[in-house]
Formats: structure tokens, C-alpha cells, sequence
């Protein structure tokens, strides 16, 4: 049984929010068995809220920057999960023998933006966090 990790990309669109979450789930959950990497298909910023909500739970995705697809290393992918519709219909082609799966997540910004309390948008936030918390947990057999 070999002991290289699984290599993992969780892409989005904008890199902000979704796909980091999913990335700082996977370091702090499956960092032992999987290499994990986030990026996007555009570069929107590290959304703070996602950075608060995870701080929550105790995962710190503080220092993760929002960074495109062609600015990760060259690393060949054993997995690429797709978090969103845009990025799922808009996958970049990966060199390899790639396997591409589609998990997506609600868009926590678009939930909360008509919320009447910040209390309200931060409980959009957290049911996405869990949500991915939820699917990072069964992870590698789910992919």
C-alpha cells in the first residue's frame, strides 16, 4: 500500500469562501491522509466571514489566500471537487487521470445578502460551514 497522500483540489469560483472552508476542513480533519489545495476559476478575496465562522469551530483559515487554478504548483490531482454549479460547468481540464466530482454548497454571501440581522447571515454562513464539514468527514471514501 503506497503511503503518498490523496492530492485534493476544491475549486469555486471566486476561491472566497466555499473552497477554503473546504480546504481548511480537509488540513484540520484528513490533513494525515489527504494533500489538500483550493483555488478558482476568478479571484474574489478571502471572505471574512467565512474566516470568522470557521474560527468558530476552531479551524483558523486566517493566512489562505484566494488564488486561481494557474497559480497553484504543478501538482497532478487525484481529485477535483467542483463546490459550486459555475465552477462544475467551467472546469479547467486537469492533465492526469483525474477523477472530477460535484459537491455543491450553497453560496453562504448569496444566502445572507437579505438577511435582516448579522446573527441571521452569520447562520447562513454556519450551515454551509457544516454542511462541508459534513462532507470533508467522509472523506476519502465519498470521492
Amino acid at each position: 500500500m503506497s503511503n503518498e497522500k490523496l492530492k485534493v483540489l476544491f475549486l469555486c469560483t471566486g476561491n472566497s469562501c466555499r473552497s477554503q472552508m473546504a480546504e481548511g476542513w480537509t488540513r484540520a480533519l484528513k490533513g494525515n491522509e489527504i494533500d489538500v489545495w483550493s483555488a478558482g476559476i476568478e479571484k474574489h478575496g478571502l471572505n471574512g466571514t467565512a474566516v470568522q465562522v470557521m474560527a468558530e469551530s476552531g479551524v483558523d483559515i486566517s493566512g489562505h489566500e484566494s488564488k486561481l487554478v494557474s497559480e497553484l504548483p504543478k501538482v497532478l490531482f487525484d481529485v477535483v471537487v467542483t463546490v459550486c454549479g459555475h465552477a462544475n460547468e467551467n472546469c479547467p481540464y486537469f492533465p492526469g487521470a483525474v477523477k472530477r466530482i460535484h459537491a455543491g454548497f450553497d453560496d453562504p454571501p448569496r444566502l445572507a445578502q437579505d438577511a435582516k440581522t448579522e446573527e441571521e447571515a452569520l447562520e447562513a454562513y454556519r450551515r454551509v460551514r457544516d454542511e462541508i464539514r459534513a462532507f470533508v468527514e467522509k472523506m476519502p471514501k465519498n470521492l
